[in-house]
């Protein structure tokens, strides 16, 4: 497997990490204020994985099934953690889930910015461009909503 496939391939278990919390994240706050941005982002997020999906596509690279359900199965147990409750959903659950699809966001970022400067023939500039423009859109409304579930987290 040449290095872009395994680095693209890293990149793809990544983000069907990310869809899965984002969906999650989504679900668990559908009655909040949090609710509607995170469904919005959840769709941009998943169209972002099938856009990755089809660059590799036209690469020829196949996607790496072994590593995608490990990341799949990594966001399922990432579930169980400790967040100051016995049961249910905490406003630290959100925060700091909001923080990790920060996370995630910022480095789908840094790949597109990656491919771009590879400057790959099969990947028409502009593609990327629009690809870089959302993620960076993401990232600063993920970024306002991770300010607002930390106020309400820490003060708490």
């Amino acid at each position: 497997m040449s290095r872009l496939a395994i680095y693209l391939n890293d990149h793809m278990a990544a983000a069907t990490g990310g869809v899965e919390l984002v969906r999650r994240v989504a679900q668990s706050n559908r009655d909040t204020p949090y609710g509607e941005a995170l469904a919005e982002l959840h769709g941009e997020i998943e169209e972002d994985r099938e856009a990755l999906r089809a660059i590799m596509d036209r690469l020829g690279i196949g996607v790496d099934r072994a590593r995608t359900v490990l990341a799949w199965g990594a966001e399922k147990v990432g579930r169980l953690k400790l967040n100051g409750q016995l049961t249910g959903y905490s406003p630290l659950s959100r925060l700091e889930e909001l923080e990790i699809l920060v996370l995630g966001v910022t480095g789908k970022l840094l790949l597109w910015q990656a491919l771009q400067q590879i400057e790959l023939p099969e990947l028409p500039a502009g593609e990327l461009d629009g690809l870089i423009d959302r993620a960076r859109s993401q990232r600063e409304r993920l970024e306002r909503l991770r300010l607002g579930a930390a106020g309400e987290a820490i003060s708490a």
